[in-house]
């Protein structure tokens, strides 16, 4: 029956989510995580991007795991920003999910300790910025309790350059919430503060 179903459904989600363990990203991950790099949305860098946020931030440079050490998925972020001008933030550089792990809650557990290592980091708020025709990340960073916080004109160059949404999510330290309070009027790339 459709009920049973669901409750199955449910229970191999619940099931996913338990059986994924959180680790922080080492070398030979780069030999390793090309399932997770297929999608084209999914940026893909050089050697030495992924070396130096694993020296620099380590801490927000995670993957999540199967059981059977296979990389179901991966966050890479770091802490950038000015205390004094209360721009102090975690930023996601990246976060991916191999198609065959996607809908099961991995994202939102590598976003959930992005944001934690951010909390203790005594950072306003979390931002990230994504392609505006990729809805379905957009959808999900809202559910996860982000907002639209401008829109960065051609942010993202190729055949055809694409608008980006900067997206945030205001942290404890930002009691107010005025670190996501949306700007009227789009930006450009280089009106960026970081």
């Amino acid at each position: 029956s459709i009920l049973s179903l669901g409750l199955l459904w449910d229970w191999i989600v619940t099931l996913n989510q338990i059986m994924c363990t959180l680790r922080p990203f080492r070398c030979d991950d780069m030999l390793r995580f090309n399932n997770t790099n297929t999608d084209p949305l999914t940026e893909t860098y050089g050697p030495a991007f992924y070396m130096q946020y694993m020296a620099m931030w380590p801490e927000y440079f995670q993957v999540a795991e199967a059981p059977n050490g296979k990389i179901m998925g991966y966050i890479m972020g770091k802490a950038e920003g000015s205390m004094s001008q209360k721009l102090w933030h975690g930023h996601v550089t990246a976060v991916t999910v191999a198609a065959e792990y996607r809908r099961l809650g991995v994202a939102a557990k590598l976003m959930n300790h992005l944001e934690e290592v951010s909390e203790k980091k005594h950072c306003y708020f979390v931002d990230l910025f994504v392609r505006v025709s990729n809805q379905v990340a957009v959808t999900m960073y809202e559910r996860l309790g982000y907002v639209v916080y401008r829109r960065v004109l051609d942010y993202y160059s190729g055949n055809k350059n694409e608008d980006a949404f900067d997206m945030r999510k205001a942290l404890s330290r930002d009691v107010e919430g005025k670190s996501v309070i949306p700007l009227k009027a789009p930006v450009t790339p280089d009106e960026l503060e970081w």
